[in-house]
């Protein structure tokens, strides 16, 4: 349970200590990458935190204004690395809503089994990552043992294991390889029961449970003041995912699939008696519930590839055409939001009819996640700030652009 400053139960305050600013990164391993939080203390009890970003100087926004839509695939890569795919899709979907290329429907169908796939790699990483925040490191090898897998699958795909450039602005730059679905498939069929490893690892382990629940909690109004997305929103119970509530260029993607959305509803989660219960500690909008909804948000992938499979099989078409370096964009702009696994990843370009777009810009899930840091660490241990950063899922490429 979380320690708050007038909580009398734990912390006597008869006895002050004096205010400390600790600085927290950007080299520890708790603060992804290249995050540096300044935290207030009083003793143990952190009163402020800030975070402070800027290391990365990628500038990647100012570089895409200098390249043609294409060029600039390899640099969405490079924004959340452990989803590329997710990124590249977000990128040419804006660039072919400003064009007005109708995507064929075997291309869709691809596209969706890539970046459910995608989200699969990429919630293990987050997860695993999760479990070595709180002191744990055995789910961090399950994890990337899993992953490892799928890099494969798109190493055969598109010839990369992380920078892929695969999906890009008119399709995808090849085809699937011949027999890669029956390997797809064979790997979700051997993957699905070993979820409850990590169930038994995390999710119901004693500790864990401890470290996250009632820990960090985020309520529905604050969430979307702040305007948070992806699995931190779903899981303080908002039930908004772009790819069911999003724009029709995007959501036709996923037309004709049944899935429901993550979130918790009367106590329960969709599909939720096939895995463990939520425990009597956690609380709504807790560290427990973030991490929860993208556990099952893996199995929700696993079931979204296997209607895709089918789909991809039946349609017609092919796999779509990339546009051509030197194509001319249209006057005009265009902004189109796609759901990633961190959330909301916005892209918006600005042409004056050149090869080359005048603006881009990019709206991060992660960096509207972070700001919220300091609303959740307010009074909480020092212990806990790792746990609470943690179950944001990070990705600071996509933060500091």
């Amino acid at each position: 349970m979380s320690t708050y400053l007038d909580d009398p139960r734990v912390v006597e305050f008869d006895v002050r200590t004096d205010e400390m600013l600790v600085n927290m990164g950007p080299q520890h391993p708790s603060t992804h990458g290249v995050l540096r939080l300044v935290l207030r203390t009083d003793g143990e009890i952190v009163s402020q935190t800030e975070p402070h970003l800027g290391y990365l100087h990628r500038c990647a926004e100012k570089i895409g204004e200098n390249l043609t839509p294409r060029q600039w695939i390899p640099y969405t890569d490079r924004m959340d690395y452990l989803a590329a795919m997710n990124m590249n899709l977000g990128w040419s979907l804006c660039v072919e809503k400003l064009l007005g290329y109708q995507l064929p429907e075997k291309a869709r169908h691809l596209r969706v089994i890539i970046c459910e796939m995608g989200r699969i790699a990429s919630h293990l990483v987050g997860m695993g990552a999760y479990g070595l925040d709180l002191g744990t490191f055995s789910p961090f090898l399950y994890a990337f043992r899993e992953r490892e897998k799928i890099l494969d699958l798109f190493e055969e795909a598109c010839g990369a294991r992380l920078t892929y450039s695969y999906l890009t602005p008119g399709g995808v730059t090849a085809d699937l390889p011949r027999g890669w679905i029956q390997k797809c498939e064979d790997f979700l069929t051997q993957f699905e029961p070993i979820i409850q490893e990590y169930h038994a690892l995390l999710t119901t382990n004693s500790i864990f449970v401890k470290r996250t629940a009632n820990i960090g909690i985020l309520s529905p109004e604050m969430a979307i003041d702040y305007g948070c997305t992806g699995p931190v929103l779903r899981g303080s119970g908002i039930d908004y995912d772009l790819r069911r509530d999003g724009e029709e260029r995007y959501t036709e993607m996923y037309d004709g699939y049944a899935f429901e959305v993550i979130v918790q509803k009367n106590g329960h989660y969709p599909k939720d008696h096939d895995y463990p219960a939520v425990p009597k500690e956690a609380v709504l909008g807790d560290c427990w519930h973030r991490f929860y909804v993208r556990m099952l948000e893996v199995v929700q992938s696993i079931d979204i590839v296997r209607q895709a499979f089918v789909k991809y099989s039946q349609s017609t078409g092919d796999w779509g055409t990339p546009i051509k370096l030197a194509t001319k964009l249209p006057k005009g702009d265009a902004y189109l939001e796609t759901e990633a696994p961190r959330g909301q990843m916005g892209f918006y370009i600005v042409s004056d009819g050149s090869t080359i777009p005048w603006r881009v810009r990019a709206r991060s899930s992660c960096f509207c996640n972070l700001s919220v840091t300091h609303e959740l660490c307010k009074g909480c241990l020092i212990a806990d700030v790792p746990a609470i950063v943690g179950s944001l899922d990070i990705v600071m490429g996509e933060i500091d652009r």
